[in-house]
């Protein structure tokens, strides 16, 4: 394919994305495990679709972007429906922080990996977008984000915890490493199967994309 999605040098099979990848959850150490296929899965809190879909999309993102916003809010909740839920995709979320322009993404991204510790991560993930214009530029964001955490009806103690703990911060410093080692520069940037899509594209080239790495995914006669 051409365009904005394009296979690469270092993403030209499923293999080498998936070591990419490997490199990233090895970083995220504080994110909690779950066993999928006999595999520890440090993303599983913040994975949505089956295990066992043929596609996997990792999306790296930053909560305070307002192109990651557009896809989330117009985009995404598509995708979910025609893809996710219909076990086609399987999709993770990685915290892409760009702390240059967005000073309160890492406070947020901070929240979303805390409220996955309550499997909550999509509820808070969509709160965070959902609010964005109002945390966005605030000079002291927290107090708005603990809001959206007692909205959600988290646990607020353990959240609190969670926040103060070394291990949230790095867990976050580690997706973004891990993410510009991959070769993401900006957000949202997206790995599908071999491939490298960047920015908040309109759903009709995800379908594309998606359907085209789905059909050539199953079994011939």
């Amino acid at each position: 394919m051409t365009g904005p999605f394009r296979p690469t040098r270092r993403l030209l099979t499923t293999v080498t994305t998936r070591a990419i990848i490997a490199a990233v959850l090895m970083l995220s150490a504080g994110t909690a495990y779950a066993q999928t296929g006999g595999t520890p899965d440090p993303l599983a809190s913040r994975t949505k679709g089956s295990p066992k879909a043929p596609v996997t999309v990792y999306e790296m993102s930053d909560f305070q972007c307002p192109f990651c916003r557009r896809f989330a809010l117009e985009t995404f909740p598509a995708i979910d429906k025609e893809y996710i839920a219909a076990g086609k995709v399987r999709w993770v979320f990685i915290n892409f922080p760009l702390t240059s322009v967005h000073p309160n993404a890492v406070p947020a991204a901070e929240l979303a990996l805390c409220a996955a510790q309550q499997n909550a991560f999509w509820p808070i993930h969509d709160l965070l977008y959902q609010h964005q214009e109002k945390w966005a530029p605030m000079k002291e964001a927290e107090p708005f984000l603990l809001g959206l955490a007692d909205s959600a009806k988290l646990d607020h103690k353990k959240v609190l915890a969670c926040l103060e703990a070394p291990s949230t911060r790095s867990t976050v410093q580690a997706d973004a490493e891990g993410s510009s080692r991959s070769g993401a520069q900006s957000t949202p940037s997206f790995y599908i199967e071999g491939g490298l899509l960047t920015g908040a594209q309109p759903l009709p080239l995800f379908r594309h994309i998606l359907d085209s790495i789905y059909t050539t995914k199953q079994p011939h006669p």
